[in-house]
């Protein structure tokens, strides 16, 4: 199956192998290295999978010395856990392999620091392949658990990196009463924690009652995105489109930017008409429509994109540059948002 040796990332990724500054450089030896190792997927998926474990083990030691406060590093690093997971657990590994690669990996997790490997925690039912395999794993790590749930009853701070890792097993192994039970017995559970109870009812078919007690759940600490996301994914895999588009889509599938939103529901609700969605979005942040100009101008709705250059602050900049761009193939267009940006910067000085 080969070793480290056969591997061109083994030689980048390595402890302490990336300074302060280097966030931008460790993002892309990352993508270097899931590039590596997903193209070797196609031809012998047993040798991908001891590589993917390979470079997890690898990474957060690799990663110990750089800055990753502007969050970019943490999201390519969680972006890559995320796409080798189903490499490690779909691998035709042999039981005793496996079950290396498994410790690797809870080793790794316990020394995860910096936290780049949380995914795992979440995904190890997953990774254990099989229920007979996940069962063992949750028998392993069940008394610990309890432990600490104990020790946070009687009012101790307690904390193990094998709780979620636990509760995925048990979900993985079937046994839904029991890591219901165990949630149960947590004084203090944590949203990420309650997800595994409504999982639970899910793969009951108790839908509606999933998202209502996840709609409980919900506290001033965790954001109405979270709930959104989850209700919207367990309406879809129930085949309630309308619902999961009207009551919780526009939430679920916020973005970085108002196009990649607009973008991101089309995509997944394609029977939905391209106005009706604009409008929708739009009407979920009122008081900011102008800023959802650009959307409009780019997707080529400039009637609507006139009126919304005037609704409320747009950044004269980005009106300006719309005008110049289209002076020649839409000139009623170009001189209406020229006129919205001379009178947003009039905004402005009149605000100074």
């Amino acid at each position: 199956m080969g070793g480290a040796a056969d591997w061109a990332f083994s030689k980048r990724i390595r402890r302490g192998g990336f300074g302060w500054r280097a966030s931008r450089l460790a993002s892309e030896r990352i993508a270097e290295a899931l590039a590596e190792i997903q193209a070797v997927v196609r031809h012998d998926p047993l040798h991908a999978a001891d590589g993917a474990v390979r470079f997890l083990v690898k990474l957060s030691p690799a990663l110990e010395q750089v800055d990753s406060s502007s969050g970019a590093l943490g999201g390519a690093a969680r972006a890559a856990v995320d796409a080798l997971v189903p490499v490690i657990a779909q691998a035709p590994a042999h039981g005793a392999m496996r079950e290396k690669w498994l410790e690797q990996l809870f080793e790794a997790i316990q020394n995860d620091d910096p936290p780049c490997l949380e995914l795992l925690d979440e995904r190890w039912g997953e990774l254990c392949a099989t229920p007979e395999v996940a069962s063992h794993w949750a028998d392993r790590l069940m008394s610990l658990v309890r432990h600490v749930h104990a020790d946070r009853r009687s009012g101790k701070f307690a904390f193990t990196r094998a709780e979620s890792a636990c509760y995925s097993a048990l979900f993985a192994a079937g046994r839904h009463d029991e890591l219901i039970a165990l949630i149960d017995s947590d004084p203090r559970p944590m949203w990420h924690d309650l997800l595994w109870v409504g999982r639970c009812k899910v793969a009951r078919g108790e839908i509606d009652e999933a998202i209502e007690f996840m709609a409980k759940a919900v506290d001033p600490w965790t954001p109405m995105a979270g709930l959104a996301r989850f209700a919207e994914r367990v309406l879809l895999q129930a085949g309630r489109r309308v619902e999961a588009y009207e009551k919780y889509a526009l939430e679920a599938n916020r973005t970085t930017t108002y196009l990649a939103t607009y973008r991101l529901v089309a995509k997944k609700y394609p029977e939905i008409d391209a106005d009706r969605l604009l409008t929708d979005l739009i009407a979920t942040t009122p008081g900011e429509e102008g800023k959802w100009f650009a959307t409009a101008k780019t997707l080529k709705r400039f009637d609507l994109a006139m009126q919304l250059s005037w609704k409320s602050p747009c950044d004269p900049k980005t009106l300006i540059r719309a005008a110049r761009d289209n002076v020649e193939r839409n000139p009623a267009f170009s001189v209406e948002v020229a006129l919205a940006a001379l009178h947003w910067i009039c905004q402005v000085g009149a605000g100074r």
